[in-house]
């Protein structure tokens, strides 16, 4: 069985919103196993591939109960690299098109350029965008996420646990959509105490990506800001947020994770007694419901955005060391979910 990964609402949400299988890819008896699916699935991976944890590794958890339960389902994978222009990058996707991949799932925002030259080339290929709007193709399927709501309950449980009334929030490139992340979190703190300080930071600018793949400089703006006063840091910022945890740890203060649970990361094993939650952006259930989908001939056309109402934001509980705040928390989520709070994605709104 799964940890606790959401609250009381997340769960119920989830459950009501997919089928167990494809959330946790258990028993033969599952609906995907009685459709008997042949076909082949794509992903292009962002930087590292299959095995990063985060996104990569949750794209990839989403389409693996189908390839366990059809035999007659392949997968085609290839990977980003750093120096790749959105030239190269199209012509990776024209390669899986052309080996006959259909659904292909694009893993990040930063294929949305190359994406948007080559949809128009394979129009009978359904495509699924994680992150991203902007390309309008009718074979194009956008998986969005309302990274403010996940982050406005961390940062809910930062100023409920913070003894100093001091909190930081770390972004690894400064995008509207990191952005989004920073304004939850604030929100979060300061629905709790509307006086607390919070502290932010960015890594680097658009369009410099270094700032989701540098945990020295994670490092020493996460110890900046404990110094400054700060006893828990958020990091949105991919790899930089490794650098978070190990200051977070030789301080003895709190780091919360972002994406998936961090604290199961086999990186993160020396820090996990500091991690004190991590925000949960379910990458896997909007991949699962959009390749489902497409393989069933449903026309995915559009934008899908995953809120907490629909089980695509979160918070985990690994480790116990928010259970005593668990109850205030979700008082806060309810909200979210009934619509009485409606979570900023401006930080300086």
């Amino acid at each position: 069985m799964q940890k606790k990964l959401l609250g009381r609402w997340g769960v119920i949400a989830l459950a009501a919103t997919l089928t167990a299988t494809v959330v946790t890819g258990c028993g033969s008896d599952s609906e995907e196993a009685s459709e008997n699916l042949t076909g082949t699935i794509g992903i292009a991976y962002s930087l590292g591939g299959r095995d990063v944890p985060g996104f990569n590794q949750l794209a990839y958890i989403g389409v693996e109960p189908l390839l366990a339960a059809n035999e007659g389902l392949e997968l085609i994978e290839s990977q980003d690299n750093p120096t790749a222009t959105d030239d190269q990058r199209a012509e990776r996707l024209r390669l899986m098109a052309q080996k006959g991949a259909n659904p292909i799932v694009v893993v990040g925002f930063t294929y949305a350029a190359a994406l948007a030259k080559v949809a128009p080339e394979f129009p009978d290929t359904t495509w699924g965008i994680v992150d991203d709007s902007s390309v309008t193709a009718p074979n194009v399927h956008s998986i969005v996420f309302k990274e403010e709501e996940g982050s406005y309950l961390v940062g809910v449980a930062a100023a409920l646990k913070s003894k100093t009334n001091n909190v930081g929030f770390i972004g690894g490139v400064n995008t509207p959509l990191i952005a989004k992340f920073e304004a939850g979190f604030i929100a979060g703190a300061k629905a709790v105490n509307a006086g607390i300080k919070v502290q932010s930071t960015y890594i680097s600018n658009f369009p410099d990506f270094s700032g989701f793949n540098d945990p020295a400089k994670g490092y020493e703006a996460a110890k900046g800001m404990y110094e400054n006063g700060a006893d828990v840091v958020y990091a949105a910022a991919g790899g930089t947020g490794t650098g978070m945890h190990k200051a977070a740890s030789e301080l003895g203060k709190w780091s919360i994770g972002v994406d998936a649970d961090e604290a199961t990361y086999p990186a993160h094993a020396d820090y996990v007694t500091t991690i004190l939650t991590s925000m949960l952006k379910r990458v896997d259930v909007g991949v699962a419901a959009f390749v489902k989908d497409a393989l069933a001939g449903v026309d995915t056309a559009g934008v899908k955005t995953w809120g907490f109402a629909e089980g695509g934001v979160g918070y985990t509980t690994t480790g116990g060391y928010i259970d005593d705040l668990t109850a205030q928390i979700e008082e806060y989520a309810a909200k979210i979910a009934s619509g009485e709070v409606v979570v900023p994605t401006d930080p300086k709104a």
